[in-house]
């Protein structure tokens, strides 16, 4: 067992205040960008099995629950990222009470906030899917699958949060482990619930919610475990008020974020609805080949977060430039070659989820239009990880409303407008993807400017904002 203990050495957690920045990056980061191709993996499956199985309108069902299912998964994202946030500075700092706190805090609000979403997602299901109108045989499907996600949201609260506290702290490698372990739990759930037993779009999502539940399970374990980091017991564990209270006032902007994002993607998606089925099942395909894309931009993210959050905590600003640019640089190069890929292999990517070739035929054009907004996206989420792990995570938020809510909803609506036809009577699905390119586009050139600016070094402390003068 000498190669595990060297992986584990390897992949372990990471003290990001120390060594080489690209090192310590690279060490943090691969974990994290293998776990988020699990994820993808994960949801993809979802989509190949859907598609193959049981068809194109069950998959554009799966597809239409999506967004609403993000809207309602707001609460995890907010506390996820205030958690993360505390535990990474708290560590840096090698406050261990403090940090043994933010981690027992945010335990209890992931049950109770799990609880919340179970009862609020099952019974607003029928309600939520009929606001985005699509057709009658896609509702049916969309409601049952969301309906049964909601049941499991305290296990997929658990993964998505606690994972996030382990990273916060350093450790990618054991989030890592026990996604890999959710994923294949997953696939082989699905082939036996679908295939075998014929259980339908229920099948996908019972397959969905016991392997989310091991995976939260998993991590809950592996904290408690972390006797030589954190202290996880009763005292720990009573939620600490102003501690809970900092965790959502610095998780409240990331949570809005994905609100606009979500209620955004609701709203195209009923403009995506009113283009018919085989436009609705090639955005499903697309978004899955679409989240393997975005999958580096996160990442990197993430680790910007977390490497900036520890360094402040260490009083190491000089750490933070030569970090963020060294992300940034590894940032582009990994989005440069997906995009590459997917230029390539387009065709087969969507023949995956769909032998029917007008939504082949869509999903290829979409995924010609997203490719140059992927490198964009890169830089906005490394510059905007490391102002969140700063602290301020108010501009990113400004940011998001500014580009999806301004720019990205009137313009695909307007878009569709301008390009109806005899073919495309309610609009060409290409403006969708158009309008989405242009509002990354333009959100990588706010983040840009609002990072070289400096406003958000406000949230440093006094000492290092005197020495952060000539950053």
């Amino acid at each position: 067992m000498h190669w595990m203990s060297r992986v584990k050495e390897f992949f372990g957690v990471q003290d990001m205040t120390t060594g080489k920045p690209m090192s310590k990056l690279i060490q943090f980061s691969l974990p994290l960008l293998i776990g988020n191709l699990a994820q993808q993996l994960y949801n993809t499956v979802d989509s190949i099995v859907v598609g193959k199985y049981i068809g194109d309108t069950a998959l554009a069902a799966v597809g239409t629950a999506g967004p609403i299912l993000n809207l309602l998964l707001v609460l995890f994202m907010g506390v996820a990222t205030g958690a993360s946030i505390m535990a990474s500075q708290y560590f840096g700092a090698k406050e261990r009470e403090s940090l043994s706190r933010v981690v027992g805090s945010t335990i209890m609000l992931t049950l109770f906030s799990g609880l919340l979403m179970t009862v609020v997602g099952y019974f607003a299901s029928p309600l939520l899917i009929g606001l985005v109108a699509p057709p009658a045989d896609v509702a049916e499907g969309a409601v049952t699958y969301l309906q049964i996600i909601f049941l499991g949201m305290v296990g997929g609260g658990a993964y998505n949060i606690l994972s996030g506290v382990l990273r916060g702290i350093g450790d990618s490698f054991w989030p890592l482990v026990y996604l890999i372990i959710a994923c294949l739990l997953n696939i082989v759930l699905d082939i036996l619930f679908v295939a075998r037993f014929n259980m339908g779009i229920a099948g996908v999502a019972w397959a969905t919610i016991l392997a989310q539940a091991i995976s939260g399970a998993l991590c809950l374990i592996r904290l408690v475990r972390m006797k030589d980091i954190i202290d996880i017991n009763r005292r720990t564990l009573v939620p600490d008020g102003p501690i809970t209270r900092r965790l959502c006032m610095l998780g409240l902007p990331a949570g809005i974020t994905q609100a606009l994002f979500s209620m955004s993607a609701i709203v195209v998606q009923g403009l995506t609805n009113s283009l018919g089925t085989a436009v609705i099942a090639a955005n499903v395909a697309i978004m899955r080949v679409d989240g393997f894309a975005m999958m580096p931009n996160f990442t990197f993210g993430t680790a910007s977060t977390t490497f900036v959050g520890q360094n402040i905590g260490a009083r190491r600003i000089d750490r933070v430039r030569k970090g963020v640019k060294d992300l940034t640089k590894l940032a582009l190069a990994t989005s440069g070659v997906l995009v590459a890929c997917i230029l390539l292999f387009g065709h087969g990517l969507i023949g995956m989820f769909s032998d029917t070739e007008d939504v082949i035929t869509i999903g290829i054009h979409g995924l010609r239009w997203l490719s140059v907004g992927y490198i964009a996206f890169a830089v906005s989420q490394v510059l905007q990880g490391a102002m969140r792990g700063a602290g301020e995570t108010m501009v990113p938020m400004w940011i998001s409303i500014i580009t999806t809510i301004v720019i990205r909803l009137p313009l695909a609506y307007l878009l569709a407008f301008l390009t109806r036809s005899e073919t495309w009577p309610k609009g060409n699905p290409e403006a969708l993807f158009a309008s989405l390119l242009i509002s990354w586009l333009l959100g990588m050139a706010m983040t840009v400017f609002t990072y070289r600016r400096g406003a958000w070094k406000r949230r440093l402390p006094q000492d290092l904002l005197m020495e952060s003068e000539s950053y």
